[in-house]
């Protein structure tokens, strides 16, 4: 997520003949006492084009078409026919109490009776035939899909024009336009254009493949990082789903089976033909502020009760960051009586820091359209199961030609311009420093011709045995899909007096089947007892080793010298295969505050303080659903919302190269997130692990304590380090995030937006007595494994000013440990929609 807010950061500095429609109204609706009216519904009289107002009263409604007149209507109210003009801004239309209906509805709290209300008998027949719609009636098809995305600066004026960051690039202000929507100015500032073809099936278990065919960026060429952010914000979404995922977030749909009728108040309003079908009208709004819900209607026909027409607008005091408004609109199209398709999807969302109106921001835009159905021309699994590679160089470089032939729909003046605006802000030396100044905050690297300084965020550390340390380092870097790539760093501590060091190379054989080899070495002080889950990343280094604020005795540091080379290979897609070797040295980095010496020959008081260890190791790591940028050595994640299982084997070789130990591990890791509908989203993580043999301290599963101040994942955050030690081990946590789906029913919390967190985290291990016997060190004199199971839970609330969250902790058990912590409180920050 913070990358998304880093990407979002970076189209925030980016800056385009003037388009008008007939008509443009906006104003507020409110009643006799002057109290605004909510969701009143607002139309031209005599089309079917409308719009409601939001929680404020407030409306802005457009047609490219003529309409002099307007009719506003609320339950309990009278309806009322305006006049209007073709620029009318800021009118205040006050509706009168119809006493007539006064007993029969909630006006105030705008709440619908829902026995007996005609909109809820047709929305269970939507819910009856929702299957039989679209292309769940046939076992296979295919369409071509044209999807148009957008980002627009907006609430364009003149402070914004006259800015001093602005001069030398005033003509990107050439010409603004006006939301069809909203109505604040906006500025085109990107767009992305993309050809895909699709193909389905639904008989015999559900398969899908999508083929990009084309691709044009504005600005930014193949710039694979601002493609992937962007289809990230804007993920396919079904109108006829119970939950509808918009930024990792689930809102209710005003077509939910599953909480629609709870969640929303549904009113029909009118009845027209749409495309010679006769529909009904169905207005809806939120029966509570605070949920992640929408306002809007739609329009459903009267015999196959299928959606022809939505709009969805986000509710303005749902609990989402960084984003003021979202709209949606869905338009389908008549197969034959019985059956409707998906023929436009458009989707517009403001973010913005905050919610306020005058508020500037960006506008985010995808439009997608359908065309070409094609059904039941069969197709093997084999065909599904293969991939075009969406990084050959003919899918970015199509000609204009094409594009003029394979659009769905033309572009307009502003977005023609897009293209040859960017082309020529690119060469303005401000607005390079501009770019390249965001690319280094978001990076976090430093660029110099075919060299990155960084990363600038690892400068500085500090713990007990180094003292403050500092950093430098740097990597190759000719472009985000290097096939070959050379990193390194070295630091010093000033409490040590001692030079680190680490370096590593990675080179791609095979693209196709991203065939890797890599080497390193690094000698260097960390902290090896927090994660359960080992690995032999060169360059790695743990936020204990390097954190500025932590409780404790933060001086049990290792000092290593870890030399390793492996080769890995994708065969499938998200399906990596690993086989590595590696010789490592391993000592204490404070002998005067943390002893790790073991017995050579107990009898005969010999006893070893180092370890020499030479190691070969295999992997499997499969992770479904993830999405990377790219197809270099290096590849960038997308979002962190995928599941992850690892099983990793390593085996120990006494004597190669003086290693001193015999031994094998088997280490199991699973994660998974769980989108729970409307209740929020769970991470479940599983670890189990197995040492046979005899081996030391260092060499043994150290259930990760957490002596920081600030909450770290897969840690136990009221254990110390080296609490507990263990040779077999499982552990399991669980977070769940209700996404304020509690608090936004308390009226005094609800407008903080705030998030109830709960969490509770196990850890059952076991040590071998030849283990124990082989500990000699006198600063852990006695391992202790959790043979009774420790626990501990946890109570947060998250978004606080939006980017803070705090955890109360408590143990479960082991409370009589000497010295621990019974309770804590941790913080820590991020940025989340």
């Amino acid at each position: 997520m913070i990358r998304k807010i880093k990407s979002l950061s970076f189209l925030f500095l980016f800056v385009f003949s003037v388009g008008f429609a007939q008509v443009k109204i906006s104003g507020s609706v409110v009643d006799e006492q002057n109290q605004p009216i909510p969701f009143a519904n607002i139309l031209f009289v005599g089309s079917t084009i409308g719009t409601v107002s939001d929680e404020n009263g407030e409306f802005y409604l457009e047609s490219d078409k003529t309409y002099n007149q307007i009719e506003v209507s609320f339950l309990g109210f009278e309806n009322k026919i305006i006049p209007v003009k073709s620029r009318d801004y800021n009118i205040t239309i006050t509706l009168k109490e119809e006493a007539s209906m006064l007993k029969e509805v909630f006006i105030y709290s705008g709440k619908v009776k829902k026995k007996g209300n005609p909109a809820i008998a047709i929305l269970k027949k939507i819910w009856a035939r929702e299957r039989k719609n679209g292309i769940y009636l046939f076992d296979q098809y295919q369409y071509e899909k044209y999807e148009k995305l957008e980002f627009d600066m907006n609430n364009i004026d003149s402070a914004m024009i006259n800015s001093k960051i602005f001069n030398g690039m005033e003509f990107i202000f050439k010409g603004v336009d006006t939301s069809n929507i909203t109505g604040k100015t906006f500025l085109p500032i990107f767009i992305n254009e993309s050809v895909y073809n699709s193909y389905g099936k639904n008989k015999g278990g559900r398969k899908f493949r999508e083929d990009i065919v084309a691709n044009k960026n504005s600005g930014f060429g193949n710039n694979q990082n601002v493609i992937a952010f962007i289809k990230d914000l804007y993920v396919d979404y079904n109108v006829y789903d119970s939950y509808i995922k918009i930024f990792d977030k689930s809102f209710v749909s005003p077509i939910s089976k599953a909480a629609g009728i709870s969640t929303y108040n549904y009113v029909l309003t009118d009845s027209a033909f749409i495309d010679n079908k006769w529909c009904y009208n169905i207005l809806y709004y939120p029966r509570r502020k605070g949920e992640l819900t929408f306002k809007g209607d739609f329009w459903v026909n009267d015999t196959t009760f299928a959606i022809k027409e939505i709009n969805m607008q986000a509710n303005k005091s749902a609990n989402i960051n960084w984003v003021k408004d979202i709209y949606i609109e869905q338009e389908f199209d008549v197969l034959n009586d019985s059956v409707f398709l998906l023929k436009r999807d458009h989707m517009l969302s403001d973010f913005s820091l905050n919610k306020k109106n005058k508020s500037k921001g960006v506008y985010g835009r995808r439009t997608t359209m359908y065309k070409k159905y094609k059904f039941n021309e069969e197709k093997d699994d084999d065909f599904y199961a293969k991939e075009v590679n969406p990084y050959d160089t003919k899918i970015y470089n199509k000609e204009d030609a094409y594009w003029e032939e394979n659009r769905h729909e033309k572009l307009n003046e502003n977005e023609q311009g897009i293209y040859t605006l960017l082309d020529t802000l690119v060469t303005v030396p401000k607005f390079k420093k501009i770019y390249n100044l965001v690319e280094i905050l978001g990076s976090g690297y430093i660029e110099f011709n075919n060299f990155d300084y960084g990363p600038i965020y690892s400068t500085f550390g500090k713990n007990d045995v180094e003292g403050l340390r500092i950093r430098v380092g740097g990597r190759t870097y000719f472009g985000s899909n290097d096939l070959w790539r050379l990193q390194g760093y070295t630091a010093y501590g000033f409490d040590d007096h001692q030079i680190k060091y680490g370096v590593s190379g990675k080179w791609m054989l095979n693209p196709k089947n991203r065939v890797i080899v890599g080497l390193g070495n690094r000698r260097d002080v960390e902290q090896i007892g927090v994660s359960l889950t080992t690995t032999n990343d060169v360059l790695g280094r743990s936020f204990a080793s390097s954190a500025f604020f932590a409780s404790g005795d933060n001086s049990k540091l290792t000092s290593i010298n870890l030399s390793n080379a492996f080769v890995s290979i994708e065969p499938k897609k998200n399906l990596y295969f690993r086989l590595g070797a590696s010789y490592r040295t391993l000592k204490t980095a404070s002998p005067e505050t943390f002893n790790i010496d073991y017995w050579v020959d107990k009898e005969n008081n010999i006893k070893k303080s180092d370890v020499i260890q030479s190691e070969i190791d295999f992997s499997i790591r499969y992770t479904p659903n993830r999405k990377t940028i790219g197809y270099g050595v290096e590849r960038n994640e997308v979002s962190d919302n995928y599941s992850t299982i690892l099983l990793n084997y390593s085996k120990g070789i006494k004597g190669l190269l003086d290693s001193d130990f015999d031994y094998q591990k088997l280490q199991f890791f699973y994660r998974q997130p769980i989108l729970i509908g409307g209740f929020g989203r769970t991470f479940a993580t599983f670890e189990a692990g197995k040492t046979f043999g005899e081996v030391p301290i260092s060499l043994l599963n150290v259930v990760p304590g957490n002596q920081s101040y600030f909450t770290i994942e897969n840690t136990y955050a009221l254990l110390d380090y080296y609490e507990f030690i263990t040779d077999s081990y499982a552990s399991i946590h669980f977070e769940h995030n209700f996404n304020g789906r509690l608090l936004s029913r308390v009226p005094l919390l609800r407008k903080l937006n705030l998030r109830e967190i709960i969490g509770v985290k196990s850890v059952w291990g076991d040590i071998s007595d030849k283990n124990r016997e082989l500990n000699a060190s006198t600063t852990i004199v006695n391992y202790v494994a959790p043979t009774k199971g420790y626990y501990e839970y946890s109570v947060g609330i998250g978004n606080i000013f939006k980017v803070f969250r705090l955890d109360f902790s408590w143990r479960g058990n082991y409370k009589d440990t000497p010295g621990s912590d019974n309770f804590a409180i941790k913080g820590a920050f991020g940025f989340h929609f």
